[in-house]
């Protein structure tokens, strides 16, 4: 009796191992917010391209007029301003508090909110709500969150990517020398969007960059010349959307 005990309790084990391992072959990261929105649930699948690291994002809504709606999601670090390398005071970068407008610049402008500084983007004493923040994905990922409310049966969802470090031939380091934010983004944000009509729902809805933000974050333009984008375009193989009503 012992001996069948004993084989019935390490079978469960044994199963929880292998969908642990499966989960670790898989490299995606599953993630949610705004579990109490009233309107469409909104899933957002991205797959990693070759020059993907650690990039920042943000997810929202606009109606088909380009006003902004709302949120649906964003990195913790620009939704509460604290990034993990924000304070250089003690000799060595630090989490810290810290704004960094030519991160997410399309998106800040669209939302309007103005800092103390008469920047954009969110700040310690003035943060996104936790509900619409997450950690930033190491790799794939899956982000599940919601409208607040029931939006316009036409309506647009926006991506907005920025990723350090990615100079090219065009963006130099000393292409603009006395403008700290722009070092700070090198090739400026992507912007990807999708057009959702819930009178005609689609399986699935494949997002499309549709220019880049503004270098330094100093006005919230939109730049549909993509000709002197390189590597940042390969920051993502491939974004995906489904509504879920």
């Amino acid at each position: 009796m012992k001996q069948l005990l004993t084989i019935f309790v390490f079978i469960p084990i044994l199963l929880s191992c292998k969908s642990s391992k499966v989960a670790e072959q898989e490299g995606k990261d599953y993630l949610s917010a705004n579990i109490d929105g009233k309107g469409p649930e909104v899933i957002l699948e991205f797959e990693k391209g070759k020059e993907h690291n650690h990039p920042s994002f943000v997810l929202w809504a606009e109606d088909s007029q380009d006003n902004y709606i709302q949120t649906l999601f964003i990195t913790v670090s620009l939704g509460t301003g604290v990034f993990g390398h924000g304070d250089p005071s003690s000799g060595k970068w630090m989490p810290g508090e810290i704004i960094r407008p030519a991160t997410v610049p399309y998106w800040a402008h669209k939302r309007g909110i103005m800092t103390e500084d008469g920047l954009y983007m969110p700040t310690k004493n003035n943060p996104i709500a936790d509900a619409y923040t997450g950690a930033t994905p190491a790799g794939n990922f899956e982000i599940r969150t919601r409208l607040d409310k029931i939006p316009p049966e036409s309506f647009r969802i926006l991506f907005e990517i920025n990723q350090s470090w990615d100079w090219n031939e065009y963006w130099t380091n000393n292409r603009f020398p006395d403008d700290v934010e722009y070092k700070t983004s090198c090739q400026p944000a992507l912007v990807y969007m999708a057009e959702i009509d819930l009178k005609n729902p689609q399986e699935f809805y494949t997002m499309k960059v549709i220019g880049h933000s503004h270098y330094s974050g100093k006005t919230g333009e939109l730049f549909t010349d993509l000709s002197t984008i390189t590597t940042a375009l390969d920051i993502a193989k491939e974004i995906k959307l489904r509504i879920n009503p």
